[in-house]
Protein backbone atom coordinates (compact mmCIF):
# COMPACT_ATOMS: atom_id res chain seq x y z
CA UNK A 1 0.00 0.00 0.00
CA UNK A 2 2.82 2.18 0.39
CA UNK A 3 3.45 2.51 -3.50
CA UNK A 4 -0.01 3.06 -3.99
CA UNK A 5 0.01 6.24 -1.74
CA UNK A 6 3.75 7.29 -2.89
CA UNK A 7 2.68 6.90 -6.78
CA UNK A 8 -0.61 9.56 -5.77
CA UNK A 9 1.48 11.80 -4.37
CA UNK A 10 4.27 11.76 -7.03
CA UNK A 11 1.54 11.57 -9.70
CA UNK A 12 -0.21 14.64 -8.47
CA UNK A 13 3.06 16.21 -8.33
CA UNK A 14 4.39 15.74 -11.36
CA UNK A 15 3.36 16.69 -14.74
CA UNK A 16 4.62 14.49 -17.32
CA UNK A 17 4.16 15.78 -21.02
CA UNK A 18 2.70 12.41 -22.16
CA UNK A 19 0.57 11.65 -19.19
CA UNK A 20 -1.10 15.48 -19.84
CA UNK A 21 -1.72 14.64 -23.44
CA UNK A 22 -5.71 14.43 -23.91
CA UNK A 23 -7.39 10.64 -25.12
CA UNK A 24 -7.04 10.52 -29.01
CA UNK A 25 -9.83 8.53 -31.05
CA UNK A 26 -8.19 6.91 -33.65
CA UNK A 27 -9.02 3.24 -35.07
CA UNK A 28 -12.07 3.26 -33.32
CA UNK A 29 -10.61 3.22 -29.84
CA UNK A 30 -9.24 5.68 -27.58
CA UNK A 31 -5.70 5.82 -26.62
CA UNK A 32 -3.22 7.44 -24.18
CA UNK A 33 0.37 6.84 -23.23
CA UNK A 34 1.17 7.90 -19.72
CA UNK A 35 4.83 7.84 -18.37
CA UNK A 36 6.23 7.35 -14.72
CA UNK A 37 9.15 7.97 -12.61
CA UNK A 38 9.76 3.97 -12.70
CA UNK A 39 8.49 0.43 -13.10
CA UNK A 40 6.72 0.51 -9.46
CA UNK A 41 5.17 3.65 -10.33
CA UNK A 42 3.32 2.06 -13.71
CA UNK A 43 2.52 -1.08 -12.10
CA UNK A 44 0.58 0.88 -9.14
CA UNK A 45 -1.10 2.79 -11.81
CA UNK A 46 -1.89 -0.54 -13.30
CA UNK A 47 -3.19 -1.39 -10.39
CA UNK A 48 -5.36 0.78 -9.86
CA UNK A 49 -6.77 1.03 -13.23
CA UNK A 50 -7.46 -2.43 -13.10
CA UNK A 51 -9.71 -2.22 -10.19
CA UNK A 52 -11.79 0.46 -11.65
CA UNK A 53 -11.82 -1.33 -14.86
CA UNK A 54 -13.09 -4.13 -12.98
CA UNK A 55 -15.56 -2.68 -11.29
CA UNK A 56 -17.20 -1.40 -14.28
CA UNK A 57 -16.86 -4.38 -15.94
CA UNK A 58 -14.96 -2.66 -18.69
CA UNK A 59 -11.60 -4.07 -19.40
CA UNK A 60 -8.79 -2.51 -21.44
CA UNK A 61 -6.39 -3.26 -24.06
CA UNK A 62 -3.08 -2.66 -23.00
CA UNK A 63 0.87 -2.57 -22.65
CA UNK A 64 3.52 -1.35 -19.78
CA UNK A 65 7.21 -1.55 -20.53
CA UNK A 66 9.61 -0.34 -17.68
CA UNK A 67 7.44 3.06 -17.07
CA UNK A 68 5.56 3.45 -19.66
CA UNK A 69 1.68 2.78 -20.12
CA UNK A 70 -0.27 2.64 -23.12
CA UNK A 71 -4.27 2.15 -23.10
CA UNK A 72 -6.54 1.72 -25.90
CA UNK A 73 -10.33 1.38 -25.42
CA UNK A 74 -13.16 0.02 -26.96
CA UNK A 75 -16.18 -1.73 -26.50
CA UNK A 76 -15.85 -4.93 -27.74
CA UNK A 77 -20.15 -6.07 -27.38
CA UNK A 78 -20.07 -2.93 -29.60
CA UNK A 79 -18.33 -3.96 -32.37
CA UNK A 80 -15.22 -2.70 -31.43
CA UNK A 81 -15.87 1.02 -31.14
CA UNK A 82 -15.77 3.72 -29.08
CA UNK A 83 -18.77 4.25 -26.71
CA UNK A 84 -19.88 5.93 -23.42
CA UNK A 85 -17.94 2.69 -21.32
CA UNK A 86 -14.74 3.85 -22.73
CA UNK A 87 -15.19 7.69 -22.56
CA UNK A 88 -16.48 6.65 -18.81
CA UNK A 89 -13.30 4.67 -18.30
CA UNK A 90 -11.36 6.91 -19.78
CA UNK A 91 -12.70 9.68 -17.44
CA UNK A 92 -11.96 7.66 -14.39
CA UNK A 93 -8.25 6.60 -15.64
CA UNK A 94 -7.16 10.19 -15.75
CA UNK A 95 -9.07 10.95 -12.51
CA UNK A 96 -6.73 8.30 -10.65
CA UNK A 97 -4.14 10.49 -11.45
CA UNK A 98 -5.84 13.74 -9.91
CA UNK A 99 -6.01 11.74 -6.71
Amino acid sequence: MEIISNLKFRISNQQSEISNHMWQEKNNQLYKKFEFQNFSEAFAFMTRVAMEAERMNHHPLWTNVYNKVEIWLSTHDAGGVVTDKDEKLAQKIDALLKA
